[in-house]
This record gives structure tokens, C-alpha cells and sequence, in this order.
């Protein structure tokens, strides 16, 4: 069997183990980059609707879930949007800022790859695809560890697990980078999808139904968590930008919270002198604010008894309360990412190393830290990633 000898090996060709890549080789050291697929960060390339939504200019600490808020603070001060932004521009990447702080590539995601390739490149770094690991082992008296993978083996004193989590799967994640950390004796905090849209059942997934592709701009809550941003309807429920966010920490049996009209007193028509008061004005009247499909369908369902200042107060209520159950996620197939992961009490904080495994390293979504929809996500791939390749 062929033999390779390196000094750090890097499991998985996305963003986190790129950038773990760029900065290891930036330091002199040896580094080989072993991806499973054809073609190294696929991921990236579907990202931001094919743009790369690559960072966000507003990315801290609480933008973050983890059963350890205070893990991601060290990664994130030391490696800031703002450098990744210097390496887009040194590459001649033009960009531009959506909403909420959110950057995007003006031409494709592939300039993103074709970035992190040329670093890896410049860096001396190799990067092998269509390398399946079959094995991983370590030598307790020297602490190296040797990948079996297509036939060769390939050895190194320092391992850097950037296999990401169990979303998407069709684009060839699994949950490899799990098994490596259970091999090893680390915790794994239950996984979940994480950005996925949520599924309505019985007879509230009938109301809204034929609603799919209607849109609207709410506050949204589950628990402490609320979002301002648009909700859409599904053929299967809910999804767009506010119901992505509160997935991520949205747990059944819990019921969720819409304000279908944010800083809005949707029937103060109706409160007006002289005017009238019937179903034709309501529903005129949230027409105002909300598409009209959904103002009719609302009312539709919470047809008051009366039309009394009580009434229209119960009613006004409801609508800035309007509570559903969803029945579950989408799942892993429509997830952005994956909630939870190799627990953050087995890592150092500024390194990404294994407490109790010298040599070995988690980083990007496979450890138990998920960002918010935005751009948050490739902000802690760079920032893990080059917390451990320069460490490594």
C-alpha cells in the first residue's frame, strides 16, 4: 500500500477544512486535504441561491447556538468578517451587502472556491477528491495517525475532522466526521436540522394549504427566540427566512407565535367614528396590510361572534398572537445545516483541539455550534478553520 507522509491531514474539502488548509500551509506545514466527493466545496457552490452568502459584517457570539454560548466568542474575535472580506477583495471579488448584513457574491459562488483553491494552492497545500476514508487510527506511543483511503495511506502527527454535519445529503454529506469523534471517546450533542422549514398537520396544514407561495413579512417566536422577517406557505407548511431562523431552535411538541402585522393595529378602521363594522371592512382592512389572500383566509377562521369593541380587541389580539403547532421539520434533505454536533467541552476554544486527544481537531458544522440564517454558518468555518490551522 502506498504511504504519504504529511504533517497535518485534513478531512473534508469545504469551507471549514479549506480554510484550516490555507493556514496550516501559510505556517510551512504539510498538509493534505482528503475530500470524499469529485470536486471540492460543494457545498458552498449551491450556497446563497448560487451567490455565496460568504459572511455576515454583524456575525457575533449570539448569533450562535451551542449548549456552550461562550464557545464560538475566542474563534470569532480572532478571525472577523471583515478578514475574510480582505481576501475576497485581494482577489478581485466583487460583493454586496443584502439585508441584515449579509454578503454575496455579485458574479457565483465558484469564485469563492476558485478563491480558496488558489490560497491552497499558493500554500503548497494538496488536495485530494475522490478519496473515501476507510480508516482512521492513532498510535498511542507516538501519537500519529494514520487514513486508509483509495488504496493508500496517509500519515500525519496532526488530524483536522472538517466533514460537516447530516444536511443536504444528496450533495454527499454523512455522518462520518461523528464517527471519528465517538471512535476517540468524545460527546456528540444530539443532532438535529437546523434552517429547515417546518411542517403543518391536520386541519391547520388544511386552512393554509392552498396559500403555497403566498408571503408576508411577521415576528416570529418559539420559546425566547423571535425573528422579524417574511414567513412563506408551503404545499407542506412553512418556510422563508423567519421560519428557517426559528427552526434552529424551535423543539415539538412547542407551539409557535406569528404577529402577522408587526407595530401595525391592523382593524383601527374599524374604530374610527361612524364606521362600519362588518366582515367586507375587516377584511378590507388587513387587505391594507397583508396579501389579500391571507387577510381573507385569517378572518375566515376567526370570525368574531360580534362586532363590539371587545370583539374587535380579541380579534386584534389574535392576529399579533396567532398561534400553530407545527408537526415536525423538513429534515436533513431541505436543512441548511445540522444543530448540535461533537460537544465544545471536548475542544480547547482557541484551537478546536481535543482536550484529551492531542494532534486531533473538530471545526465548521460537524462541532456544536450553528449559526443563524445569513451568513453566519461560513463565518465559523473561516474562523474554526483558522483557529486550528494555526494551531495544527
Amino acid at each position: 500500500m502506498d504511504q504519504q507522509n504529511f504533517d497535518i491531514i485534513i478531512l473534508g474539502a469545504g469551507a471549514a477544512g479549506l480554510m484550516a488548509a490555507i493556514e496550516a500551509g501559510r505556517r510551512g506545514r504539510r498538509v493534505v486535504v482528503l475530500e470524499h466527493a469529485e470536486r471540492p466545496g460543494k457545498k458552498i457552490l449551491i450556497s446563497g441561491g448560487g451567490r455565496c452568502n460568504f459572511t455576515n459584517i454583524h456575525a457575533r457570539p449570539e448569533n450562535f447556538l451551542s449548549a456552550n454560548p461562550h464557545f464560538a466568542i475566542s474563534a470569532l474575535a480572532r478571525y472577523t468578517p471583515a478578514d475574510f472580506i480582505a481576501l475576497v477583495e485581494r482577489h478581485g471579488i466583487a460583493w454586496h451587502e443584502k439585508t441584515l448584513g449579509q454578503l454575496f457574491c455579485d458574479g457565483s459562488a465558484q469564485q469563492i472556491v476558485d478563491l480558496l483553491m488558489a490560497e491552497c494552492a499558493r500554500a503548497a497545500v494538496q488536495v485530494l477528491t475522490g478519496k473515501t476514508v476507510s480508516e482512521v487510527r492513532r498510535d498511542d506511543s507516538s501519537g500519529e495517525f494514520t487514513l486508509v483511503a483509495g488504496g493508500a495511506s496517509f500519515t500525519a502527527s496532526a488530524l483536522v475532522v472538517a466533514t460537516g454535519g447530516l444536511s443536504i445529503p444528496r450533495m454527499g454529506a454523512t455522518g462520518f466526521g461523528y464517527d471519528v469523534a465517538r471512535q476517540f471517546g468524545l460527546p456528540i450533542e444530539p443532532c438535529r436540522p437546523a434552517l429547515v422549514p417546518l411542517l403543518l398537520a391536520g386541519a391547520e396544514r388544511d386552512q393554509f394549504v392552498d396559500l403555497a407561495g403566498v408571503s408576508a413579512p411577521v415576528v416570529l417566536r418559539a420559546g425566547k427566540r423571535s425573528f422579524t422577517e417574511k414567513m412563506l406557505f408551503t404545499h407542506r407548511g412553512l418556510s422563508g427566512p423567519a421560519i428557517l431562523q426559528i427552526s434552529s431552535y424551535w423543539q415539538r411538541p412547542e407551539a409557535i407565535s406569528i404577529d402577522w402585522a408587526p407595530a401595525q393595529r391592523l382593524l383601527a378602521a374599524l374604530r374610527a367614528p361612524n364606521a362600519r363594522r362588518d366582515l367586507l371592512s375587516a377584511k378590507a382592512a388587513l387587505r391594507s396590510e397583508l396579501p389579500a389572500r391571507l387577510a381573507d383566509r385569517l378572518l375566515d377562521i376567526v370570525q368574531p361572534a360580534s362586532w363590539t369593541n371587545h370583539a374587535l380587541d380579541e380579534l386584534e389580539r389574535r392576529l399579533h398572537a396567532w398561534t400553530l403547532n407545527p408537526s415536525g421539520t423538513e429534515g436533513y434533505e431541505k436543512a441548511e445545516v445540522t444543530a448540535g454536533g461533537v460537544s465544545t467541552t471536548a475542544l480547547s476554544a482557541q484551537t478546536m483541539e481535543c482536550r484529551n486527544v492531542p494532534g486531533l481537531y473538530f471545526v465548521g458544522e460537524v462541532v456544536d455550534v450553528t449559526g443563524q440564517l445569513g451568513g453566519f454558518n461560513f463565518q465559523w468555518a473561516w474562523a474554526s478553520g483558522a483557529a486550528a490551522g494555526r494551531s495544527a
